[in-house]
């Protein structure tokens, strides 16, 4: 039998309506640079679920790509970005963000998260500090929704370090490459509508949550960055057949499918969580989205490497790991039941 994966969230392909719509729209010629009508489709239905009709929406391909390049072209040349020491900038993207130039001022987090005090501390000492000309500029507040620990900021807390960010005249940047695994959470408390009133920049992750690739990032207030097309286009950012996106997010957003698509996988990590608990297992994070992150010691950790693909995520002590549990949009109930009967 074939071994199975928990290891990511984007292992498959996409979902069957965007491979259906890639198709049916294939022939159709378009203009090229997200100029195409497919694009600007999308574009007016995340204004619209985002209540943000003037919002600048544009589509990159990645991740990481889009932390670099908004970063980038938010902050000044002598400024850096304030992220939690977990956050995806600083863990797992080989430096893209430090490479622009631009340092990344660490925060210790709370099962991922930073709060509104952490960052006004920050920036206070920063500012009360009589050599902070000779410091790096804190010039923006990095989070992501879920967090890398799959935990979830509520909308008090993000009220309150958006605040803080006004306060400060600081731009708050939102990473939402898993962000449908965040809106389909029970617990959730946050819509999209409310990241967009409290968020200067955010984006919407596609990569991980059904599509073959992309990111929608969201500037509600138009024309916030001037000359953004032509600095993603320095950054090699600009996809040429702009169109391959537009159709996938044009799809996400068309009767509610990225309301939806996060369901199958909170449910199922549910169902994994619980089978945990039940079974005597120690979970890291308590953290109630796709992401399961469990304490197994050495010899149970290599037992089930033989049977099921996990992630690897950090060693406690000698003898024990954490490994991550990833479920996804694509996650059957019968690879949930297989894995249940591997604990």
């Amino acid at each position: 039998m074939e071994k199975l994966s928990f290891a990511s969230d984007y292992m498959e392909g996409a979902h069957p309506e965007i491979l259906k719509r890639l198709i049916d729209t294939n022939m159709i010629r378009s203009a090229g640079y997200g100029f195409d009508e497919f694009s600007e489709s999308a574009r007016n239905r995340i204004r619209k679920a985002c209540n943000a009709k003037d919002a600048d929406v544009y589509f990159l391909v990645g991740g990481t790509q889009t932390n670099a390049v908004m970063i980038d072209v938010l902050l000044q040349p002598y400024q850096g970005v304030i992220a939690a020491k977990s956050g995806h900038i600083t863990s797992h993207e080989a430096g893209a963000v430090e490479h622009t130039g631009h340092k990344v001022l660490e925060l210790d987090h709370i099962d991922g998260k930073i709060t509104d005090s952490m960052i006004d501390s920050l920036i206070t000492k920063y500012r009360q500090d009589e050599n902070h000309e000779h410091m790096v500029m804190p010039g923006m507040v990095y989070i992501s929704q879920p967090t890398e620990y799959g935990t979830l900021y509520s909308r008090k807390e993000l009220e309150a370090i958006s605040s803080t960010c006004r306060k400060h005249g600081v731009f708050l940047y939102m990473d939402g490459a898993r962000l449908a695994y965040a809106l389909s959470c029970p617990e959730n408390d946050v819509t999209l509508r409310d990241i967009a009133a409290l968020c200067d920049v955010f984006y919407i992750g596609g990569t991980k949550c059904g599509a073959l690739f992309g990111e929608a990032v969201v500037i509600p207030e138009h024309d916030r960055i001037p000359y953004l097309f032509t600095m993603i286009k320095q950054h090699g950012a600009l996809l040429a057949k702009g169109r391959i996106a537009g159709v996938q997010f044009d799809t996400l957003f068309t009767d509610g499918l990225y309301d939806r698509i996060g369901q199958t996988a909170v449910y199922a990590a549910d169902r994994i969580r619980k089978a945990l608990r039940d079974k005597g297992y120690t979970l890291a994070v308590d953290s109630p989205t796709n992401q399961i992150f469990v304490i197994l010691d050495n010899e149970k950790a290599e037992s089930l490497a033989d049977k099921v693909e996990l992630a690897f995520w950090e060693r406690t002590d000698d003898s024990h790991v954490i490994m991550r549990i990833a479920t996804s949009w694509a996650t059957s109930p019968e690879d949930v039941d297989r894995l249940i009967d591997c604990l």
